[in-house]
């Protein structure tokens, strides 16, 4: 059987700031993430229609991620709701841009956006590693 690398419930958890996009971030979908971002969820209707999509989007993650030694989703609750402070690159271990996420607020926020498009490639480059 093969393990799970993210998690239904915490894509439900997300789903509720699903018009912000942090769902389809979650399971690598940054292109449509994005479009979520600016359109506040296509003004509500494809965030309701996500509500029915989340299975299919989490079993597509699962396929797609491998679960190793830094969990997926505490990575993504931290970046989503704390990654203003870089805690979730602390917990990867990036020690240096982890303070550099404190000291400037993610960048000044662009690194957020950042970081939105990548966690899921940056944690399973971890894993690898």
């Amino acid at each position: 059987m093969a393990s799970s690398s993210h998690s239904i419930v915490i894509g439900y958890v997300l789903w509720v700031f699903g018009f912000m996009g942090a769902h389809r971030f979650y399971y690598g979908k940054p292109i449509t993430g994005t479009i979520w971002f600016c359109t506040l969820g296509l003004l509500g209707v494809g965030w309701l229609i996500d509500l029915f999509l989340i299975p299919a989007m989490d079993r597509s993650a699962d396929r797609r991620y491998k679960a190793g030694r830094v969990d997926f989703n505490i990575a993504w609750l931290l970046l989503t709701f704390l990654g203003y402070f870089g805690v979730h690159r602390f917990y990867m271990g990036k020690w240096l841009t982890g303070l550099l996420w404190l000291c400037t607020g993610g960048l000044f926020l662009l690194g957020y956006l950042y970081d939105f498009w990548t966690l899921n490639e940056q944690v399973s480059e971890v894993n690898r590693g």
